[in-house]
């Protein structure tokens, strides 16, 4: 598939299913293209279908399946999107988390192999339910706990709000779970 030219084009890439839940729809909405005006659309569609599939497959399905209907906070991003959610996290702007191309490659930029020359994707999910059934200080931990006995992730990162987490995909796994939310810092 081309990177797409036209409204027909990006409905296709829209339409392609990644799993029995999630469309590739559901991973191009992004708050800072929307207010900054640009396109959220990959330069490799075939490689970021492919990465999202496996992302959706082995991990968001699986989490949602058992933890309950999964809301897309981000996803994808395409490298202009990232790198101006870097420049403007660089200069301070709230809401602009991103960092740098390079650092999210094969993360949330899923056609762009790393570093390394490896495939990855990155989400960052909120599960509602989860995050009504375990309010208290640290109820992340549950989620992690069960992820990380279940699930071929790469890495879980959780934040404090509703225990949003980038919930990664990647074929080497580091297998690594860190958290801004309280406990903080790398866990276990």
């Amino acid at each position: 598939m081309r990177k797409p030219t036209s409204v027909s084009t990006l409905d296709a890439l829209g339409r392609v299913r990644l799993s029995k839940h999630f469309f590739m729809r559901d991973m191009l909405h992004s708050e800072i293209a929307q207010f900054h005006g640009l396109m959220n659309v990959p330069d490799d569609p075939d490689l970021a279908i492919e990465v999202g599939e496996r992302l959706c497959e082995e991990l968001l399905e699986p989490i949602q399946e058992r933890w309950g209907r999964i809301n897309i906070r981000s996803a994808y991003r395409s490298r202009a999107v990232n790198a101006l959610g870097n420049q403007m996290q660089s200069e301070g702007k709230a809401g602009y988390n991103c960092a740098s191309n390079e650092a999210n490659a094969a993360g949330h930029i899923w056609d762009m192999l790393d570093a390394k020359g490896c495939k990855g994707a990155t989400a960052c999910i909120v599960i509602p339910a989860y995050a009504d059934a375990h309010p208290e200080e640290g109820g992340w931990q549950v989620l992690a706990e069960w992820v990380d006995t279940k699930l071929p992730y790469s890495s879980l990162f959780f934040f404090p709000k509703l225990w949003a987490v980038n919930v990664s995909w990647h074929e080497l796994p580091e297998r690594r779970v860190d958290s801004y939310a309280v406990p903080k810092g790398r866990w276990r």
